[in-house]
């Protein structure tokens, strides 16, 4: 133990716990280490793993007191859906799975703090990623005097096989991974993807396994007959699939089956880290890119031209403060008021069709509808456009570049 470590005064900590091999380590580490008592925190965010589990494992580690929420609607409605209103995209490709959940699980272990009068927070993010920087801007930005414990900064377990021999030697159970029963790769899952790291894919040339894949089927054997599905929206959000109406979490739960069954959402992708690293990671987004193409269409009838422009613009910004773990920032508070205002008027129905890994828009419909056809027709629009207006427009906004070539001569 270091001098550090041992003169920091730790009553109560809560820490994020799945009741895997890290997180059980970390809890009798912080017992040992710290001498305090540890609350445990275990959100079921739609991972689709049987969260009770934790409960036995905390308790057979001692914890203080075990919180395990459903936090599923929440995640969705307050998180999920609001950036979905942007169109965000992290890098052309990232849909920001793993993002867009930290902030919820920073701000219900804060409350949880509260509650149970905590002096600290840990988590199992190591040292080399991104998810420590999310997790802890959002315990900073909700409660600035809380102590953050990050053991895989402090401790000098450097290996599973240190891990494991902690483990024997404090009495953890511990699942041990045998040959062939668990995925190699590093998982994290939840109701809006599922993403996929080390192993074989730490060789960007290496194409993954099909074996990998856990959400989706190829797109090669996906059904041969495209699937047509109709998404109602309400003030941007999706509130209905085929006339069924459904909470945020049963839309992308019924979203994720239909993108799944049509081999949809799959990406291999080497994205840049806030912490300076490229990493190399798959994801399985299916939900989420059926949303993504949908929202953008509604938008496309619904939404004013240059409104539609400075989304598209803000759009990269608001992505990256996602990414990097400024959900709570000023900034990406006010880039989401605006976001939200844009959207009183996106209301309507997209008509898709799904098809062996494609998401096709083929309709969409609102009662807050700019297209005007009468504008835009090849037939005879009976006087409700004069095209000779166009030939002021045109030489108005050319007079700069006219000006500009007559003064270079």
């Amino acid at each position: 133990m270091s001098a550090s470590i041992s003169s920091t005064n730790v009553n109560k900590v809560v820490l994020a716990y799945s009741g895997g091999l890290d997180t059980s380590i970390i809890l009798k580490w912080l017992q040992d280490t710290y001498e305090c008592e540890v609350v445990t925190f275990t959100a079921d965010i739609g991972q689709g793993e049987e969260v009770e589990d934790a409960r036995v494992k905390a308790e057979a580690c001692g914890a203080s007191a075990i919180y395990i929420d459903d936090l599923t609607e929440e995640y969705v409605r307050d998180f999920v859906f609001p950036m979905f209103r942007a169109n965000a995209i992290y890098e052309g490709e990232y849909l920001l799975g793993t993002s867009i959940a930290r902030p919820l699980i920073s701000k219900r272990m804060i409350e949880i703090a509260n509650i149970e009068g905590a002096d600290a927070v840990a988590h199992g993010a190591t040292g080399k990623g991104n998810d420590q920087v999310r997790f802890e801007l959002g315990f900073y930005a909700l409660k600035p005097d809380v102590k953050v414990i990050a053991p895989w900064r402090e401790w000098d377990l450097n290996s599973r096989n240190d891990m494991l021999a902690y483990c024997d030697k404090h009495g953890i159970e511990v699942e041990r991974k045998r040959e062939g029963s668990k995925s190699p790769y590093s998982m994290d899952a939840n109701l809006l993807h599922i993403s996929y790291e080390g192993y074989d894919l730490e060789d960007p040339w290496v194409e993954p396994s099909e074996s990998m894949w856990r959400w989706s089927v190829s797109p090669e054997n996906a059904p041969n007959e495209a699937e047509y599905i109709e998404l109602t929206y309400q003030a941007g959000d999706i509130i209905a699939v085929n006339g069924v109406l459904m909470t945020p979490a049963q839309v992308l739960l019924e979203l994720n089956r239909l993108g799944g069954k049509h081999g949809i959402g799959r990406i291999d992708i080497v994205e840049n880290r806030y912490v300076g690293m490229k990493s190399r990671g798959c994801y399985e987004t299916p939900g989420g890119t059926i949303m993504l193409k949908a929202h953008r269409a509604i938008e496309s009838i619904t939404v004013d031209r240059e409104a539609a422009h400075l989304k598209d613009e803000l759009m990269p910004r608001y992505a990256k403060l996602i990414y990097n773990g400024y959900w709570f920032a000023p900034e990406t508070r006010m880039m989401q008021s605006a976001i939200d205002a844009s959207q009183a008027t996106v209301n309507g129905t997209v008509r898709l069709k799904l098809y062996k890994g494609n998401t096709m828009v083929v309709g969409r419909k609102s009662d807050n509808s700019l297209f005007d056809e009468r504008l835009c027709t090849f037939e005879d629009d009976e006087g409700a456009y004069n095209q000779k207006d166009a030939d002021g427009f045109i030489k108005l906004n050319a007079l700069r570049l006219r000006m500009n070539q007559l003064a270079g001569k």
